[in-house]
């Protein structure tokens, strides 16, 4: 068992959480000329501390590996659009910001978000490492430091006058190696009245609905409410409002200010959920050795659905080409003697091969010119939405296969 150290408590590592074998980087998708080259795989295996109890991955590939060149683009889901144009509408009413404000957005994408405050007339600045994501939110008028957000940049920008009367971290705290040092440029970059607010995905639905396909490489930590409550709490933050989401299959908001602040009383929510953790048994460790098992179940479902559907002949494709798709078909062994080809609609991913399984991504036009007999959706979180766009499959009595959170045939 790895004798690694928790990135938060320093606690040696000695507990399994879902080990998932062997495993390339989920975001990185082949060209042709690489497909005859070497691919590294490294060992994905999920480990609990035991003192903390932060679910966690060892660091294999670095920061500057996995996300300078990145094949991730927000703007490509409609759901996740409106998703953040309410949030931005909603934060801008609530903490009364104005053209007198900033508003900083930590692993700001193609600026997907920061477009509706600068709808509002509201100060922007975001914040992503990755240089030709970057780039398309510069097109769109967002101005984006290109750097890798810790202590360092955050005293810089500090020096520079910058600092947030909003400070947004959606779904990059699970990204960062180094958490300490991430949670201390937070707080040194908000001003003395100022919120951040924190997107995640909630450990408790992970286990909850066996979202075991979300654990890949680039997501280093997995956190409970009350492990990132500890967190914060070790940098002088603290959480006086919480909301639950639906996004990426169940989420938290968290709202965050300095412990210090005064005008910022805990809501009723906070001690709700907090409870509602304790009722799911997170503060123990035994919740957390019962996950492998389900896992493994939910493998050999899958692969005996598949293998039943190919011997009666039927072809299969999939849809889209996520991070937690790739996850899912190599720990399964889910090549293209099951899946033929998927699809997505970010041309950047379109013409690349999945890491892996060397599955081809076409562009979504493809299903109409093929007429797969099942479609597997494998951004599982976007199903409604991918069912709606491609509900044409109907017309040859083709139905789609939903994967987690146990395998599922819809019409």
């Amino acid at each position: 068992m790895s004798r690694a150290a928790c990135r938060f408590c320093g606690e040696l590592l000695t507990h399994s959480f879902a080990d998932l074998g062997m495993s390339p980087l989920a975001n990185s998708y082949l060209t042709t000329e690489q497909l005859r080259g070497m691919e590294p795989y490294y060992p994905l295996h999920a480990l609990v501390c035991g003192s903390c109890l932060l679910v966690q991955l060892e660091e294999y590939g670095s920061p500057e590996q996995i996300f300078s060149d990145y094949a991730y683009f927000s703007s490509y889901s409609d759901t996740w659009l409106e998703h953040m144009r309410r949030y931005a509408f909603g934060a801008a009413q609530r903490f009364s910001l104005g053209g007198s404000s900033q508003v900083i957005e930590i692993a700001s994408n193609d600026g997907y978000l920061l477009r509706y405050f600068r709808e509002q007339n509201i100060p922007v600045l975001g914040i992503e490492p990755a240089r030709n994501v970057a780039r398309v939110a510069e097109e769109h008028g967002v101005p984006t430091r290109v750097e890798f957000f810790g202590t360092a940049l955050a005293l810089r920008m500090v020096s520079e006058g910058v600092r947030a009367d909003l400070l947004i971290a959606n779904n990059v705290l699970a990204h960062v190696p180094a958490l300490n040092d991430f949670i201390s440029g937070m707080k040194i970059v908000l001003k003395p009245r100022g919120v951040i607010t924190i997107e995640h995905p909630h450990l408790l639905r992970l286990i909850e609905r066996n979202q075991f396909d979300t654990i890949y490489h680039e997501h280093f930590s997995y956190f409970s409410f009350g492990t990132v409550e500890r967190v914060l709490a070790r940098h002088g933050l603290t959480v006086f409002d919480v909301e639950e989401l639906p996004t990426h299959g169940g989420s938290l908001r968290l709202h965050v200010a300095h412990v210090q602040d005064p005008t910022r009383e805990p809501s009723a929510r906070v001690e709700a959920l907090r409870a509602c953790e304790r009722e799911a048994r997170l503060d123990r460790l035994s919740t957390y050795s019962d996950f492998a098992g389900r896992v493994a179940a939910t493998k050999r479902a899958l692969l005996s659905l598949l293998i039943g559907l190919k011997q009666d002949g039927r072809t299969i494709a999939a849809y889209g080409a996520p991070a937690k798709g790739n996850t899912l078909l190599n720990y399964c062994g889910i090549g293209r003697d099951f899946i033929e080809y998927t699809v997505d609609r970010n041309p950047y991913k379109q013409g690349r091969f999945l890491p892996g399984t060397h599955i081809e991504i076409y562009a979504p036009e493809r299903v109409a010119e093929t007429r797969p007999d099942f479609l597997m959706i494998l951004p599982w979180n976007l199903a409604d939405e991918i069912m709606d766009q491609m509900s044409f499959i109907r017309e040859w009595d083709g139905r789609f296969i939903v994967p987690i959170p146990s395998p599922e045939v819809l019409q």
